[in-house]
């Protein structure tokens, strides 16, 4: 997995439990990568588009989106990143979410998120679901980010 190596993980998930859940299976698919958490939108989008380490500065990302956040929707935060004009367009977005809702997953693909996965509600089919994450995480291959 050494050539996806420096391809960052980015979880914007504002509960601690879901967010624990998701980095330990993901590890437990043999994803070494690194996840850098984040529990609003506010400072996760400083992060993308503005931070030094992040990455629209800083390379390959692949971002773990949660919808319901505190202080903004995630919708907004998939179509900033999925804008024309943004740096980060091509950056595959997984939405993780509560929601089956027909009309909000018609919106996030109509936005650009690439993956739509609503998390099961039983523990157990949530930490199978986030280990099968894992294993296409290992396999996905991800963009360049595009110098402006």
């Amino acid at each position: 997995m050494n050539a996806h190596q420096s391809v960052g993980i980015v979880m914007i998930e504002d509960d601690e439990g879901h967010a624990r859940l998701i980095e330990k299976n993901i590890r437990r698919a043999g994803i070494l990568n690194d996840i850098k958490h984040f529990t609003d939108g506010g400072q996760a989008l400083h992060h993308l588009f503005e931070a030094a380490d992040g990455p629209a500065k800083n390379g390959p990302a692949l971002v773990l989106l949660d919808l319901n956040l505190p202080d903004m929707s995630g919708t907004d935060i998939l179509a900033r990143i999925k804008a024309e004009d943004s740096p980060l367009k091509r950056t595959p977005v997984v939405v993780l979410t509560t929601t089956d809702d027909k009309i909000e997953i018609q919106r996030c693909y109509d936005l650009g998120c690439n993956v739509y996965i609503t998390k099961p509600v039983n523990y157990e089919s949530f930490a199978q679901a986030i280990r099968q994450l894992g294993l296409f995480l290992s396999v996905i291959q991800v963009p360049e980010v595009e110098e402006h």
